[in-house]
C-alpha cells in the first residue's frame, strides 16, 4: 500500500516512507491510496485477540511494508502491562446506553499515549528499510498531551532527537511539569509566547522551509513529525475504536453487527478522523459526534459548511481542545472530495483564513457527523453531576464529550448505544476537576493532586505521584517567531 498527498502532489511513498517523512512534499498530509475492510468475520476474530494483538492485526493491514512479526512484537512491547496499568483502552459502563473509552491509562495519563507508545518504533524500523543515515529531528507542537507523550515515547531512541514547543500560558500546571521535567539525552523542550495555533504553525513553517531542511541536510539532520499530521500517530488510534467495539461484544452489551455510536472530545479532529477511518473499513459505528469545547469552530464548520479561524480564541479548561486551527480536517475533506479541492480549500485558509463548501460536500459530511459543543460552566456542571450521580471522576475534556454525547442522546431517539471517548486522567487536570465539584478553588495547582484524591477518595496515577519533586530541566521561552532559530541552537547548528 502507498500513500499520497491530500493536496495532489508527487509525493508517492511507501508506508515507512509517509511515517519517516511526516508530510509531504506539497504540505499536504499523506493518505493511503485505498483504505483496507473488516467484515464480521474478522470482528469476529479479533474478537479473540488481546489489544496487542489486535494493533498488529490492524496496522498491518495498513502498513504493508512491515511485516505481522515486526508490528506484534513492537505492539507487544509498545502496550504491555508495565506500560499500561489498568489495560491499555478499557471501558466503564456509565448506564444501559452510555459507555466511557478509558485511553488515559499509559506512561503519560493521555490518550496520546495509545499512538506515541507504538510510534517511535515504527519510525525507528522506517529508518532502517529506507536506508536513511541521517539524524530524525522529531518537531513538535503541542496544546499539552501531546508533547509528553511524544518526549516519553521517544526518550533515547537511537537515531533521533524530539523537540516540543508548548505556548507557555496554555497548557495546566501539570502538564507542564511533566514536559519541563522530561529525562533524556535526546529530547529539547520550549515554550512559545503564544497560543497552540502558532505553535503549530510556526512547526509547519518550519517544516516547509527548503532553506532549513538544506541546512540540517548538510548536519546529518531531517525533520519528521510526531504530531497526528504524521500517519504514524494516526494509524494506532484506529485500533482502539475496533478494539473498543470488539470488548462491548465480548461482555455481551452489543451483538456483532450491532451500531453504536462515538463521541470524541476533539481540537486537532486526528482522533475523530481515526473513527471515520474505522468507520470506512466496515467497523459498524452510526453517528460520530464531534464535541467541542468554547472554541467550537468544528461545531460551527459541521453546522455551516463554513471553516472560519478569523474569530477570538479562548482559554480553557480543557486546553487540549483550544485549537483554531484543525489540521486532521484535510484528510476527511481529501476523503470525501479529492486532492484538487483539497489543495484549492487550504489555500484559501492560509491566505483568507477561512473557506466554505459546497452543498454537494456538506451533504456527505451530514451522512457521518454531528457537531456540538460545550461550554465552560457546563464542562464545571458535567464533572460534578457524573461524579455525585454516577461516582465516576472525568477530567475536563471527557466532561466536554460526556456532555455533548448527552446533548446528541436528547435531541435524537436512534436508540443507538453511545462509546463516549476518555481521553485524560482527571488527575491532567485536577485544580480544575476539583473546583467543578467542590466550587472551591484547590490550594495551589499542585496540591490539588493530593485534594482531590482525598475527596474523591480515588489513586493518583503513578505516572502524576511527586511530580513537584522532580528536578525542572527546561524552562525557556522563546517569541513565536524564534522558533526555527530555537532548533538550529538546540542542534549546535549556525546558519
Amino acid at each position: 500500500m502507498n500513500y499520497i498527498s491530500t493536496r495532489g502532489g508527487k509525493d508517492k511513498v511507501s508506508a515507512a516512507g509517509a511515517i519517516k517523512q511526516g508530510i509531504a512534499h506539497d504540505g499536504g498530509l499523506f493518505m493511503p491510496e485505498t483504505i483496507p475492510t473488516l467484515d464480521n468475520q474478522d470482528i469476529a476474530e479479533l474478537c479473540e485477540m488481546s489489544y496487542p494483538e489486535r494493533a498488529a492485526y490492524i496496522l498491518s493491514r495498513f502498513l504493508s511494508d512491515y511485516t505481522y512479526e515486526e508490528l506484534l512484537e513492537d505492539c507487544t512491547a509498545a502496550y504491555s502491562p508495565d506500560r499500561f496499568v489498568g489495560g491499555a483502552a478499557p471501558i466503564t459502563k456509565i448506564n444501559e446506553k452510555t459507555f466511557m473509552l478509558e485511553l488515559w491509562h499509559g506512561p503519560t495519563s493521555a490518550f496520546k499515549d495509545m499512538a506515541l507508545q507504538i510510534m517511535p518504533k515504527l519510525l525507528s524500523r522506517a529508518l532502517v528499510k529506507t536506508g536513511e543515515k541521517r539524524c530524525a529531528l522529531i518537531l513538535v507542537a503541542t496544546s499539552g498531551d501531546t508533547g509528553k507523550a511524544a518526549l516519553e515515547g521517544y526518550r533515547d531512541v537511537d537515531g533521533v532527537k524530539i523537540m516540543v514547543y508548548y505556548p507557555v500560558d496554555g497548557v495546566s500546571r501539570v502538564q507542564k511539569l511533566q514536559m519541563s521535567t522530561q529525562l533524556g539525552e535526546n529530547v529539547a523542550v520550549c515554550a512559545i509566547e503564544g497560543n497552540f495555533d502558532d505553535a503549530q504553525t510556526g512547526v509547519k513553517q518550519i517544516f516547509g522551509d527548503e532553506s532549513m531542511a538544506e541546512l540540517l541536510d548538510k548536519n546529518e539532520v531531517f525533520l519528521s513529525s510526531a504530531n497526528s499530521i504524521n500517519w504514524g500517530r494516526l494509524a494506532p488510534q484506529i485500533v482502539y475504536y475496533v478494539s473498543a467495539y470488539c470488548d462491548l461484544i465480548n461482555s455481551g452489551e452489543i451483538y456483532v453487527g450491532e451500531k453504536i455510536n462515538v463521541t470524541v472530545p476533539t481540537g486537532n479532529f486526528g482522533n475523530i478522523f481515526a473513527a471515520f477511518i474505522a468507520k470506512q473499513m466496515g467497523l459498524p459505528l452510526n453517528r460520530l459526534v464531534c464535541a467541542s469545547n468554547k472554541n467550537n469552530i468544528l461545531t460551527d464548520f459541521l453546522s455551516t459548511g463554513v471553516y472560519d479561524r478569523n474569530r477570538s480564541f479562548y482559554t480553557t479548561m480543557s486546553p487540549s481542545m483550544d485549537i483554531l486551527i484543525s489540521s486532521n480536517l484535510e484528510r476527511l475533506l481529501y476523503v470525501m472530495s479529492g486532492c484538487e479541492n483539497t489543495a484549492e480549500l487550504m489555500k484559501k485558509l492560509s491566505t483568507e483564513g477561512k473557506y466554505s463548501i459546497d452543498e454537494a460536500l456538506k451533504a456527505k459530511l451530514d451522512e457521518h457527523f454531528t457537531g456540538l459543543y460545550c461550554d465552560e460552566e457546563n464542562t464545571a456542571a458535567e464533572i460534578k453531576r457524573t461524579f455525585n450521580e454516577n461516582g465516576y471522576l472525568i477530567d475536563t475534556h471527557s466532561a466536554v464529550g460526556l456532555n455533548c454525547a448527552k446533548q446528541y442522546m436528547e435531541t435524537n431517539s436512534d436508540g443507538v448505544k453511545m462509546l463516549v471517548v476518555s481521553t485524560a486522567s482527571p488527575y491532567k487536570f485536577a485544580a480544575d476537576v476539583y473546583e467543578s465539584i467542590t466550587g472551591k478553588a484547590p490550594t495551589d495547582e499542585l496540591s490539588a493532586l493530593s485534594e482531590l484524591s482525598a475527596l474523591t477518595k480515588t489513586e493518583i496515577p503513578y505516572p502524576l505521584k511527586d511530580i513537584d519533586k522532580r528536578e525542572i530541566r527546561f524552562n525557556k521561552v522563546i517569541e513565536k517567531q524564534s522558533m526555527s532559530d530555537e532548533v538550529l541552537n538546540t542542534l549546535g547548528i549556525e546558519r
